[in-house]
């Protein structure tokens, strides 16, 4: 009973209890004398414990040093044995760092080794056979354990080609435990596929984001059978956390100090070498731990849990080792998890990235059923929807989608369902409309908590409702603990609620535990602290409760039935900016033009695949040409896998680019191929230099986007004609193919040494020292460069962060700025199509650049603007080139293009907040603009920029020396364009952008019936309205009966999907028209699962649909024909 309980009760008194009382205030009882058995006299002085003294005792118990032969540690062991007669090692080790498979390795001639040898270079790889005998004084014992270390991860087989389990070396992971079978006395063969490189790669010394050493070597320095004591390994885990407790628990608490108390006890009746006095520790740290904690009983109760511990393993798909290394860390890392799943009944393991599970069963296909099993079993969970753990700052809209098509049609096809949760614990911030796709694609929840790395502000929230550019929410929660790779100490519970910000609506929270980045994930000492750290709640209290046993999908329900019960979660619209690593737009440039130039690809791939596998639908001609599906998988899946949030971004070693280099090779050079293939089948050849003017003519413009166009092409390398002689380009159109009267003309005229003025019907340029000093719109009549100003201007900075050199540039560099002035300039094109000013600038020593900045002649209906182009050699060390513009325009906002819409941001730097943004990511634009005049730069594959006042900066190369010592060192080619524009940025920004990363293609008819049937297909889809509708994908149905590759159920007849999205954030409405005679039409999600019925209307012999979207709302439709 409480004391308010007890002083509130009636004081009820037997009647013969009370004496009688005399004169005098005595009783009328006789005195007694009041008896204790409290010692009268004191035996000897007691001392008060000194807390932190009796603390510091408490790190002598199994800590390493002087005492550890007469601590606990010298317990662990009931026996060892190793060498030749238990232990035989034999090794083969493949030549040229190869990787063979177990079947090939184990053919070969194995010759012998022993403990003490090394084994290298990095990289390489060695197959050793084990043959193991269990001497007889072992062999009675209760646990026996191999343990191997060599300092590097390994993966141990059986002698059958079973892979059994991972091995992280270092002190890490380096049991594994012997079958009971095997203590027959009879010798037992198993091997090990040593591979030379750590956790973290082959860093030198001790900072894992050097780039590698090639020539490390590995000693191999323990192959031991071990008996190891159970009880001395249980009481190290069971003082572990008595010890967390008495450090972390408030000293002023009672559970401090009696953590204290009972782990100074277990202290003094630890004996060394009587195992009875583990047994009587064991039962002291009950007193604290409860008696449950040696099996997954001790979860077992309905008490109140604040916080679902699941066991993660972070695997990046490339890092500080290469995809090849990867995949081998992914058979090492979930075998583990599968024997830890048969050891822990409660153990809940979670992993996300399809591409890992692919190549399990690619390359393990065993243990992948095994995976499949643990699935089956909900002990082994899929999690994240997404083909890898992808950037999200710079892959287009459509990448996004297809991560989503691509992860959730392999989890659905392998496991039966598809995910539910958008798992991204590590990636460098979160664009603004991924809850809009993630609800497209079956997830309501999202998983992070790298904005805890932020090193400005700190994000305020941990569970909350993230709200995308169109409305749409997920319900997102960041783990208190800050980190997805916790140990599963005492302390990552502790803080996973003293780090909670979002208590006033929900107290719980994910600890998302398991060694990562590297892989691995929980060890069984992990699983084991979390059952004392439970049984420590529930018998001493204070520390959060723990439970083990649910999943991610578990813990997102129950916060979204408080939601549904009336739990206001808090809302955050808009990206979730990160505060670091913003460098990452700008580094490995190459890469990442790469990745814009093979989206684009697949854009028009897809279109033109789509229009010629139909020709027969529009023609009645039958035809040979098949959806190229299996090709367009492959590419994808290449490309989506170079969006790693390593890879896109930079981040990586070298090796790592020297693979996604491959990749892009491979997908150009296919890619091309099928365009090639798609445009012959609707009658059509790009244009061949080789043939003559009479064999092609009339020559069209490929336009594979939804609106007409007329752009300058350069001609020089496929037109042998007289057409506008001696400039290289002419104006064509989709329409009317080569202009031979262009309506406008350019022109260029140096009008004082070193100044020259180029013009065309709408602006005046005017150039100095390689700067341009005047851009005058002649429509607007106003001038676009402010008085003094020089866009254009190359500008450098030192480029040295605080320790994440390919990954960060920190505010201060902006205080290093160096204007590089031009050596040479001089007129390179004088007309009439398009005119041109080089300007050649050194560098330094060894670098060098080439700008070109052209105007071409103005058409009617099409946007003119300047244009850039560089060459440039670079060769600097921590230096980082940007291009600056400053405009005449004031705003206290800046607009940039992102996925499906536009994000806005502070041009001041009013707040931390707002300073923060000194760097952000844009795609092809970004735009300043007031409310009737603004100016848009344009890029080709650039996503670095900021905007400071009326300066804008597009970031063009840096010069990292970690991880890649060589990142950007070589030729570059860069093409951006300043584009004025009447009014607030619109349509005329988003089109032209469009146009500017995707020019128009010369392209020839095969025959004249070929090309008429060609004509009639590419003219088969249109779509019209609102310009700020943007017609982006048309492709195919995934399961078309005639394209389908059989991994879910095949849908009858052919469809098309057309995906369009709202480019500037207003309610919009347009038509969608085709020739091909749609039979039933339905709005779908992204995984294109028909949800609304579509009215179609026919006029004629077209089919309409209308279509409406909210503000940057993403439509998706399938038209089946």
């Amino acid at each position: 009973m409480s004391v308010p309980a007890l002083f509130n009760q009636p004081l009820v008194v037997a009647k013969e209890a009370v004496p009688k009382v005399i004169m005098g205030g005595e009783t009328g009882s006789k005195p007694k004398g009041f008896m204790t058995s409290y010692p009268k006299l004191s035996k000897m002085p007691v001392g008060q414990q000194i807390f932190d003294i009796y603390k510091g005792r408490l790190e002598q118990f199994t800590g390493r040093g002087q005492y550890e032969k007469e601590n606990l540690l010298a317990m662990m062991d009931e026996g060892r044995a190793s060498g030749e007669e238990c232990c035989s090692l034999s090794v083969y080790s493949p030549p040229n760092l190869s990787r063979p498979t177990f079947k090939a390795a184990t053919s070969h001639k194995f010759k012998p080794t022993k403990i003490g040898e090394s084994f290298g270079p990095s990289w390489s790889t060695h197959w050793f056979r084990i043959c193991l005998k269990i001497p007889s004084e072992l062999r009675k014992k209760r646990h026996l354990e191999f343990h191997w270390d060599a300092n590097n991860e390994g993966l141990i087989w059986s002698h059958d080609g079973e892979p059994l389990q991972g091995l992280t070396g270092g002190g890490e992971r380096t049991e594994w435990i012997l079958p009971e079978a095997w203590k027959d006395g009879k010798e037992h063969i198993f091997y090990i596929e040593m591979a030379c490189n750590g956790m973290f790669g082959n860093a030198p010394g001790g900072d894992s984001i050097q780039p590698p050493d090639p020539n490390k070597y590995f000693w191999l320095q323990k192959a031991d059978i071990v008996a190891v004591n159970v009880e001395a390994r249980a009481l190290f885990i069971d003082f572990w956390i008595l010890g967390d407790a008495a450090r972390e628990f408030p000293r002023d608490s009672w559970e401090s100090h009696e953590a204290l108390q009972i782990g100074n006890s277990i202290i003094n009746a630890f004996e060394l070498g009587n195992q009875e006095s583990l047994v009587q520790c064991r039962k002291l740290a009950e007193k604290y731990l409860g008696e449950h904690v040696n099996s997954a009983k001790v979860y077992d109760n309905d008490k109140e849990v604040l916080v679902y511990a699941i066991g993660h393993c972070h695997i990046d798909t490339c890092w500080l080792w290469p995809w090849a290394e990867t995949k081998r860390k992914v058979a090492r890392s979930w075998a583990n998890q599968c024997d830890l799943m048969d050891r822990y009944p409660e153990h809940r393991f979670t992993c996300s990235q399809a591409q890992q599970y692919k190549w399990l069963k690619q390359y393990y296909p065993s243990l992948f059923d095994r995976v499949k099993e643990k699935v089956k079993k909900g002990s082994f969970q899929p999690v994240g929807g997404s083909w890898v753990e992808h950037d999200t700052n710079m892959p287009s809209g459509e990448s996004l989608v297809r991560q989503f098509i691509y992860g959730q049609r392999f989890f659905e096809s392998h496991f039966g369902e598809r995910c539910r949760t958008f798992w991204l614990p590590d990636t460098f911030g979160y664009s603004s409309q991924l809850p809009q796709l993630c609800r497209l694609a079956g997830m309501s929840r999202f998983f992070t908590q790298k904005l805890s790395w932020n090193n400005i502000n700190n994000f305020p929230h941990t569970t909350f409702n993230w709200v995308s550019l169109d409305g749409s929410q997920v319900i997102c929660h960041m783990a208190p603990s800050e980190t997805y790779t916790a140990d599963a100490h005492f302390g990552d519970v502790k803080r996973s609620v003293s780090q909670h910000k979002s208590m006033d609506q929900d107290a719980t929270s994910l600890l998302v535990y398991g060694k990562g980045d590297g892989g691995g994930g929980p060890t069984f000492q992990m699983l084991e602290k979390l059952r004392r750290c439970r049984g420590l709640s529930d018998t001493v209290g204070l520390l959060p409760r723990v439970k083990m046993g649910d999943s991610v999908e578990d813990f997102f329900d129950r916060l979204e039935t408080r939601a549904k019960k009336g739990t206001d979660f808090v809302t955050w619209y808009g990206e979730l900016y990160f505060e670091l690593h913003r460098g990452t737009y700008t580094t490995q440039a190459n890469n990442k033009r790469n990745n814009r130039k093979s989206e684009i690809l697949m854009h028009d791939i897809e279109y033109l695949s789509t229009l010629a596998s139909l020709r027969d639908v529009v023609s009645e001609q039958k035809h040979g040409y098949r959806y190229p599906k299996e090709d367009i998988d492959d590419l994808w899946e290449m490309i989506l896998l170079c969006q790693f949030h390593d890879c896109l971004p930079g981040s990586s070693i070298e090796m790592c680019y020297d693979d996604s280099d491959k990749l892009y090779e491979e997908v150009f050079e296919r890619g091309e191929t099928l365009l090639t293939d798609a445009l012959l089948a609707l009658g059509y050849t790009f244009y061949d230099s080789s043939k003559t003017e009479r064999d092609i003519l009339p020559l069209k413009g490929l336009n594979t986007l939804a609106w007409s166009r007329v752009e300058n092409v350069d001609i020089s390398k496929s037109l042998r004609s007289n057409i506008d002689k001696p400039s290289q380009y002419a104006l064509v159109s989709d329409n009317e193919g080569v202009i031979m009267k262009p309506s406008g003309k350019a022109s260029v005229k140096e009008v004082t040494k070193g100044v020259f003025q180029l013009s065309n019907d709408e602006y005046v340029v005017e150039m100095s020292s390689g700067v341009i000093t005047s851009l005058y719109d002649l429509v607007n009549k106003r001038e676009v460069i402010p008085k003094g100003g020089k866009a254009n201007q190359l500008v450098i900075f030192d480029d040295k962060p605080l320790y994440w050199q390919a990954w960060d540039v920190e505010v201060f560099h902006l205080e290093t700025r160096k204007e590089l002035h031009a050596s040479k300039t001089f007129i390179a094109e004088s007309g009439p199509s398009r005119v041109s000013v080089v300007t050649e600038t050194k560098i330094s020593a060894k670098s060098w650049i080439i700008t070109t900045v052209s105007l071409s002649a103005s058409h009617r209906g099409s946007p003119s603007y300047v244009q850039i182009e560089s060459e440039v050699e670079w060769r600097e060390n921590m230096k980082f080139l940007k291009v600056e513009f400053p405009v005449d325009i004031r705003n206290t906002e800046a607009s940039y293009e992102t996925q499906y819409g536009i994000v806005r941001r502070p041009t001041h730097y009013n707040t931390s907040w707002d300073m923060a943004k000194f760097e952000v990511c844009c795609h092809k634009w970004a735009d300043l603009s007031e409310h009737d005049y603004g100016v848009s730069v344009l890029n080709d594959s650039k996503y670095g920029f900021a905007t400071c006042g009326n300066l804008m900066r597009l970031s063009l190369l840096r010069a990292p020396k970690a991880p890649d010592a060589h990142a950007d060192m070589g030729r570059h080619y860069i093409k951006y364009a300043i584009l004025p524009h009447q009014g607030p940025v619109g349509s005329t920004t988003v089109r032209t952008a469009f146009n500017f990363n995707n020019p128009l293609r010369l392209i020839a008819p095969i025959s004249p019936e070929e090309a008429r049937l060609g004509d009639n297909m590419l003219s088969s889809i249109k779509f019209t309205g609102d310009e700020s509708l943007i017609l982006d994908t048309i492709k195919r149905g995934e399961d078309d009966e005639d394209v389908s590759r059989g991994e879910l159920a095949v849908r009858e007849g052919r469809s098309i999907i057309i995906r369009i999205y709202d480019s500037l954030g207003g309610r919009s409405r347009g038509t969608l028209e085709t020739k091909l005679e749609v039979k039933r039409a339905w709005k779908t999600n992204l995984l294109e699962d028909d949800q609304e019925p579509v009215k179609i209307k026919q006029i004629g012999s077209s089919y309409t649909i209308d279509v409406e979207l909210r503000p940057f709302e993403v439509g998706t439709w399938r038209l089946q024909l």
